[in-house]
């Protein structure tokens, strides 16, 4: 039987106006890592959207039974075409791997969404123990977490605090897809990357703005704040500097 949705890490919905922003949260969080986010941008006049991953925002044992990342796909999608219903351009704005998700989304659905931002977005890890996940995930159900790397903020992430092995091989195929997929995506990104991360390398974020194929394409480190930026002390850099690039992005197509 599912576990009950933890408090504040229930998805959200901010009606606001004709231009929406899809908010995708990262492996083992949830919404309410980007409800600060999701409210600066309906302030500014958005319609926002963030749903919660399959498998998120309960216990690590529903993650645990997630083993396809087609789950977390579809979830996506749901969200993307809630907000197609209700807006006539819609931006993804990610952190972490709910980056991975977003480029995803970008590469296929080019005519639906106009721009990506991204948050310190994973694709992959500096560690050589990943290369034994295959073998892993069959004897070793969970490892440690690594939630909650803020460098200067009273806020706390609220995420799991182990990580099922099945749901991070599921995870790393995503990836892999994504990483095959980049040349695809063509719509503008916004690249946030912390200079200190204790859970995603920074080469992420360079990898993807090297290899996207954008032709409108920003990087902008942080030079303050760690993994999980959008409750960090920059978070308001962050805000405004993605609203002003939907704002900017959207009003090309009109």
């Amino acid at each position: 039987m599912p576990y009950p949705i933890l408090t504040d890490a229930e998805p959200f919905t901010f009606q606001g106006g004709e231009v929406g922003a899809l908010l995708l949260h990262g492996f083992t969080g949830s919404p309410q890592g980007l409800r600060l986010w999701g409210e600066a941008l309906h302030r500014g006049g958005l319609t926002v959207h963030c749903p919660l991953l399959p498998g998120h925002g309960t216990h690590w044992r529903d993650l645990a039974a997630v083993t396809s990342y087609s789950d977390w796909e579809e979830a996506s999608l749901a969200g993307l075409a809630l907000l197609a219903e209700r807006c006539e351009q819609v931006v993804v704005c990610a952190l972490s791997f709910g980056g991975a998700l977003a480029l995803h989304l970008a590469a296929g659905r080019p005519d639906e969404i106009r721009g990506v931002v991204a948050v310190n977005p994973w694709l992959y890890l500096d560690d050589r123990r990943l290369l034994l996940l295959p073998l892993l995930k069959h004897v070793l159900p969970t490892t440690p977490g690594i939630g909650s790397d803020i460098a200067d903020s009273p806020l706390e992430e609220l995420a799991y605090e182990r990580v099922p092995l099945k749901a991070l091989a599921a995870a790393r195929a995503l990836q892999a897809l994504v990483k095959a997929e980049l040349g695809q995506v063509t719509q503008p990104l916004l690249l946030y990357v912390s200079r200190q991360d204790h859970v995603v390398p920074p080469g992420n974020t360079t990898f993807i703005a090297e290899r996207a194929g954008s032709a409108d394409v920003e990087v902008v480190w942080l030079e303050r704040s760690y993994h999980v930026a959008t409750l960090d002390c920059e978070r308001d850099r962050i805000f405004d500097g993605s609203l002003a690039f939907v704002r900017r992005v959207t009003a090309d197509q009109r």
